[in-house]
C-alpha cells in the first residue's frame, strides 16, 4: 500500500483542500471516496483506507472545508467559508471528477459518515449518476428541530457575526448525545465504547472543536436539504446504497428514526437499498473495538452488493 496526500484547489472559491489516496499493491476494483464526519479529519479514516487497500481498492478522501488542511488558518476550523450548504457538496463532486480523471476505467463507491452522510446524501439528489454505489454511515435522522436551530443561528449571526462559537448552539445540538453514557471520563463516550478511541478523539487538537456559526448553518441546511422531498432528481433509480449505523448510536435517534430515513430514500425512488444495524455499537462503527464485523461487512457488500 502506498499513501499519496496534495492539496486540491476547490472549484467554487480558491479553497485549498487536502487531500489522501491510498492505493493497492495489487490491480485496483474499484474506487471508495470517503466523506468524513464533523469536527475531525482525514487521517481518522486512515486504517479503513489501508484495509480497503488491501483488498484491491483505491481509496480518496478529502478534509471538508472548515477540518483538517482545509482551513486559511487554523482559526477557521468548523467555518466553511460558505452559508449555503453548497460548496462543500461541490468539493466532494469535484473530487469525484478528479478521480474520474485519474482512473478513467474504475468504478467509483461514495462513502459518507455522519455529517459526511448528510454531504453524500445531497450530493446524491443531484449527481447520483456518477457514482456507482453509496454508503450512509452512522446518519443523522431526520430533526424536526433543524428550521428552528437555523432560526437560532441566523438570529446569532446578526447579534454576534458567523465566526461565533456559540455555547447555546452547540448545547442544543449535542445535549442528548452523551447522556446515556456519561461516567465523568469524557463528553464524547457516544462516539464508541473503545476507549482508546475516544482517549485519541479528546486529545487531538484538530477534533472535537465547537463549530462556529457559519459551519451550524451549513450543518442544519444539510439537514434541511437531506430530508426535503423536493429536488431529488432520481437519475440513477438503479443504484446500490447501504445504511450501516450502531444501534446505540444516539446520533440516529432511534432505530425508528433510522428506518425512516432508509424509507425516506426508497420513496425517492432508490430500489436497492441494503441496511445493517449493529448491537450495541455506537456512533462510529469504524472505530469500535469489534469494527472488524463492519469493514467485513462493506467489503462484501462492495464486492456484490450483498451484506446477508
Amino acid at each position: 500500500m502506498s499513501l499519496q496526500t496534495m492539496k486540491i484547489t476547490s472549484a467554487c472559491d480558491g479553497l485549498p483542500l487536502g487531500v489522501a489516496v491510498m492505493m493497492p499493491e495489487a490491480e485496483a476494483k474499484g474506487v471508495v471516496q470517503i466523506a468524513h464526519g464533523m469536527s475531525e479529519h482525514k487521517e481518522r479514516y486512515y486504517d479503513f483506507m489501508n484495509f480497503l487497500a488491501e483488498n484491491g481498492y483505491i481509496s480518496v478522501i478529502h478534509d471538508h472545508r472548515g477540518h483538517g488542511e482545509s482551513v486559511k488558518c487554523p482559526e477557521d476550523l468548523g467555518y466553511m467559508y460558505d452559508d449555503t450548504a453548497e460548496f462543500i457538496v461541490e468539493d466532494l463532486h469535484q473530487i469525484t471528477l478528479w478521480i474520474k480523471e485519474q482512473f478513467p476505467q474504475l468504478p467509483v463507491y461514495l462513502f459518507g459518515h455522519s455529517m459526511g452522510s448528510l454531504v453524500v446524501r445531497k450530493y446524491t439528489k443531484k449527481y447520483d449518476g456518477d457514482i456507482e454505489k453509496l454508503i450512509v454511515c452512522g446518519s443523522p435522522s431526520r430533526n424536526a428541530f433543524a428550521g428552528m436551530g437555523l432560526m437560532l443561528v441566523n438570529w446569532q449571526i446578526k447579534k454576534h457575526g458567523d465566526h461565533y462559537r456559540s455555547p447555546l448552539v452547540n448545547k442544543l445540538a449535542f445535549m442528548n448525545n452523551n447522556k446515556k453514557f456519561a461516567d465523568g471520563t469524557s463528553e464524547n463516550l457516544w462516539l464508541s465504547s473503545n476507549r482508546e478511541n475516544v482517549q485519541k478523539y479528546d486529545e487531538d487538537s484538530a477534533c472535537g472543536f465547537v463549530f462556529t456559526l457559519n459551519g451550524f448553518k451549513n450543518l442544519f441546511s444539510l439537514m434541511q436539504s437531506v430530508y426535503n422531498k423536493k429536488g431529488w432528481l432520481v437519475n440513477n433509480s438503479q443504484l446500490p446504497v447501504l445504511f450501516v449505523a450502531g444501534a446505540a448510536d444516539p446520533v440516529i435517534i432511534k432505530e425508528r428514526a433510522w428506518y425512516q430515513s432508509i424509507k425516506f430514500m426508497r420513496n425517492r425512488g432508490y430500489q436497492q437499498i441494503s441496511y445493517r444495524l449493529y448491537p450495541d455499537m455506537r456512533h462510529e462503527i469504524l472505530n469500535e473495538t469489534d469494527n472488524q464485523k463492519v469493514y467485513d461487512d462493506i467489503l462484501k457488500w462492495l464486492n456484490s452488493s450483498r451484506i446477508d
